[in-house]
């Protein structure tokens, strides 16, 4: 079942979610993987890749991950890396729409939410001149709004630890003679090595997306994503083996972690880091893959 399509805004889902917060976050973790998955929640002894992420929530309480999912502070963790070169260039962070002079922007620009996850929190800009900026600043408000102390229903704890919502703006980066958008590279890494990726296309932002699955050497694998439509005649990227070196050097620090990168006109760039991949609740076919995957993440379940 997805309450998405029950409850179409977002901002009623927010304020259910918002009320509540009191359930326990490992009491609202096992009722949100029966609802979204259909099976009951093993976290004594997770064995699937669902499962292990949901465990991952309640037990890994590193507290780099507070920056690093933050879309701005994980910057300064990418500069560390001496990865700066693969940052999109940043036109700035504000606290307040007010903040922001629209004028001194491009004419093309991207909106995020620091703290967003997913289409919703995300505004591609092409042409200023052909947007209302009121809109947009409405828009962009509705982010700030949110309490940083808020758990959603997934419970992932280093995105309400009381960092506050900003309004990141960066680059829109383009690739020549692409119209649909750039293709997402998401590679799913454990302890430091790539064990499988997404490549993710044809996206309308907080609608639908195409997704593909590969092995680490970039060979398709037969499983699908329940929900989404396949991408067809995708080739290896001419900079694929220097994403995999940038991915896993943006792991090490990790258990588990989904380092997402664009390869655009002969140059890497970095997307995000995320710890909880459709906060565990996706199912694929074969079901056999969620078992296989979970097969590769040890736990320390002492």
């Amino acid at each position: 079942m997805d309450y998405k399509n029950l409850i179409r805004s977002r901002e009623v889902r927010l304020r259910i979610l918002e009320f509540l917060s009191f359930i326990p976050d490992k009491l609202m973790i096992k009722l949100q993987y029966r609802i979204k998955t259909g099976r009951r929640l093993n976290l004594k002894r997770p064995e699937r890749f669902t499962e292990k992420i949901q465990w991952y929530k309640l037990n890994y309480k590193n507290p780099l991950l507070i920056q690093c999912v933050d879309k701005y502070e994980v910057r300064d963790y990418i500069k560390r890396k001496g990865l700066e070169s693969i940052l999109i260039p940043c036109y700035g962070v504000y606290d307040s729409v007010d903040e922001i002079d629209w004028d001194s922007l491009p004419e093309s620009f991207v909106m995020k939410d620091t703290l967003g996850g997913g289409g919703a929190s995300v505004i591609v800009v092409e042409d200023k001149n052909k947007e209302s900026i009121e809109k947009l600043k409405l828009h962009a408000a509705k982010w700030l709004e949110t309490k940083p102390n808020v758990r959603g229903g997934g419970r992932e704890w280093p995105y309400y630890t009381g960092e506050k919502h900003r309004i990141i703006i960066e680059q829109l980066i383009r690739e020549k003679g692409l119209k649909k958008g750039l293709n997402d590279y998401k590679f799913f890494c454990f302890d430091g090595k790539i064990e499988f990726l997404y490549v993710m296309g044809n996206r309308k932002l907080g609608e639908k997306v195409s997704v593909c699955l590969f092995d680490k050497d970039f060979r398709e694998l037969p499983v699908v994503r329940v929900g989404d439509a396949p991408i067809t005649g995708l080739k290896k990227p001419a900079d694929f083996e220097k994403m995999k070196r940038i991915a896993e050097i943006l792991s090490q620090d990790f258990p588990h972690v989904r380092v997402d990168l664009y390869d655009v006109d002969g140059k890497v760039y970095f997307g995000e880091l995320t710890f909880y991949n459709a906060s565990g609740y996706m199912k694929y076919e074969p079901d056999e893959f969620d078992l296989e995957i979970g097969r590769k993440w040890r736990l320390d379940l002492r």
